[in-house]
């Protein structure tokens, strides 16, 4: 683990609401040189905190509307297994360990109620699953997010080691 300062949160920040700016855009924008943006960027990558850049899917534009939770309880020895036969299976967007009476939160998306059903089959007939629950999701009215928080926890970080914020 790193500790971020305000400087590597807005570097984020602009990386993820600016599809991939270019190093001499960001260093522009937040008043610093280009080597700072490269080098934040590399210890960022190479610490896990930046996993890739990624364009952001929209599943319902791409003819994907039907989207829901299902919560999977499991024999807890098998879940390594588990695990890896969800992952096979297309629909699946998101595999979570979680607290609480089931073991795990699955993401799943499908053009139709039909695959849908298809897909939560295919999790029941799983070696491990005792049962599953399915919560459909109607809409994200807010989408995954993380500018906020690293904002609000790098508050009071500073902003790099000898460059004041820009005004």
């Amino acid at each position: 683990m790193i500790n971020i300062d305000r400087l590597d949160s807005e570097i984020i920040g602009r990386m993820v609401s600016h599809a991939r700016p270019g190093i001499a855009e960001l260093a522009g924008a937040l008043g610093v040189a280009r080597n700072t943006v490269q080098s934040r960027l590399r210890r960022l990558e190479e610490s896990g905190v930046l996993m890739g850049l990624h364009p952001i899917v929209d599943l319902e534009s791409a003819g994907v509307a039907v989207q829901a939770f299902v919560a999977l309880e499991l024999d807890q020895r098998k879940l390594p297994r588990v695990v890896e036969e969800l992952a096979a299976i297309a629909h699946v967007l998101e595999i979570n360990t979680q607290a609480g009476r089931e073991d795990l939160l699955v993401r799943v998306a499908a053009r139709t109620h039909r695959d849908l059903q298809g897909a939560v089959t295919r999790m029941i007939e799983i070696d491990g699953v005792r049962s599953t629950v399915t919560t459909m999701i109607v809409s994200t009215p807010l989408r995954l997010r993380t500018q906020p928080l690293l904002a609000h926890l790098t508050a009071q970080a500073g902003f790099g080691r000898s460059t004041p914020a820009p005004d």
